[in-house]
């Protein structure tokens, strides 16, 4: 059951098609009440995953399911305990929605407790200042291709803009505001996100858009090459040509470390709150709902724990 199935009302799991009201309460749910289209395919993964157990077990009706079977569902998952709890939101989320539609009397998943999961510091591989700074040096800027990978780079750090919001920018999302240099960034569920912008990267910035002579302001900002030559085709970036292009300037800059795009919003929430800023303020500038969020990012104590190690002397 993936999101084209869903979005032409076919594939549906016979547990949530018992009726016609059913089934399109259940379509509804996918198509009208998830905008993401990971979320969306993620849910209905799961849904599909929970029907076909549910099937096994002779449960032929969402009437049936009680805590218990989801409890028991949730137990046999082989995965980890952020997986798990994903799974399970997803499930208490669709059954919420019926349960309003009336196919269901009670949510079974709305007492079924997940397992405990405290994360205080985020997985993503983050560089030091001083990689990051000779990652962007070692970018060769006599290229258009050059300059676009600095650019961007560079808005990742200094906004702490994730990959999305950036490579969804236009030229018009670049601005003058109060003699300043602005970007907007376009987040996620829609919320736009605007963001002065750091000195180094105004300049690199206004360098790359200098060079590509863009005045379209519906233009996307940054844009794929076309084939090996130093131009930019009319296409954006995909997250995908992102990972790449930061995998081959890391190993130009001899940088071992596995990054990410995810890295450069580690590096800059890192730094700024080294050199003195405040959790909530990086809250803001990172555009998160909690303050814990914006705390994954911080890497300041690597540094130290490492510090710590070197004195064991032997």
């Amino acid at each position: 059951m993936d999101g084209e199935l869903i979005s032409v009302g076919h594939g549906l799991p016979r547990l949530y098609a018992p009726d016609d009201a059913t089934k399109n309460r259940v379509i509804e749910f996918f198509v009208a009440n998830i905008r993401n289209p990971n979320t969306r395919r993620a849910y209905a993964r799961t849904s599909a995953e929970f029907a076909q157990w549910c099937d096994g077990q002779s449960i032929r009706s969402l009437r049936e399911v009680r805590p218990l079977h989801v409890a028991t569902y949730i137990e046999q998952l082989n995965l980890s305990a952020p997986s798990v709890k994903q799974r399970l939101a997803a499930l208490r989320v669709l059954f919420d929605r019926l349960v309003a539609g009336h196919a269901m009397d009670i949510n079974p998943a709305a007492s079924v407790r997940g397992p405990k999961h405290s994360v205080k510091k985020g997985k993503t591989p983050v560089l030091t200042a001083d990689e990051a700074r000779a990652l962007l040096n070692v970018i060769d800027t006599r290229t258009i291709v050059g300059l676009r990978d600095r650019a961007l780079i560079s808005l990742m750090i200094f906004t702490f803009a994730r990959v999305g919001a950036a490579i969804q920018m236009r030229i018009e999302d670049v601005y003058m505001q109060g003699r300043r240099t602005w970007v907007r960034l376009h987040e996620k569920g829609g919320k736009q996100h605007e963001m002065p912008c750091h000195h180094i990267l105004d300049e690199y910035l206004h360098v790359y858009m200098e060079e590509t002579q863009s005045t379209e302001g519906k233009q996307f900002l940054f844009r794929t090459a076309i084939g090996r030559t130093n131009q930019l085709s009319e296409r954006p970036m995909l997250q995908a040509d992102v990972y790449r292009m930061i995998g081959r300037r890391a190993i130009t800059a001899s940088i071992e470390t596995k990054i990410g795009c995810h890295s450069f919003r580690a590096v800059g929430i890192t730094e700024y709150l080294r050199n003195g800023g405040k959790l909530e303020i990086a809250q803001q500038m990172a555009n998160h709902e909690s303050a814990r969020t914006t705390g994954l990012y911080d890497r300041r104590n690597d540094q130290i724990n490492l510090g710590e190690v070197e004195r064991i002397v032997i």
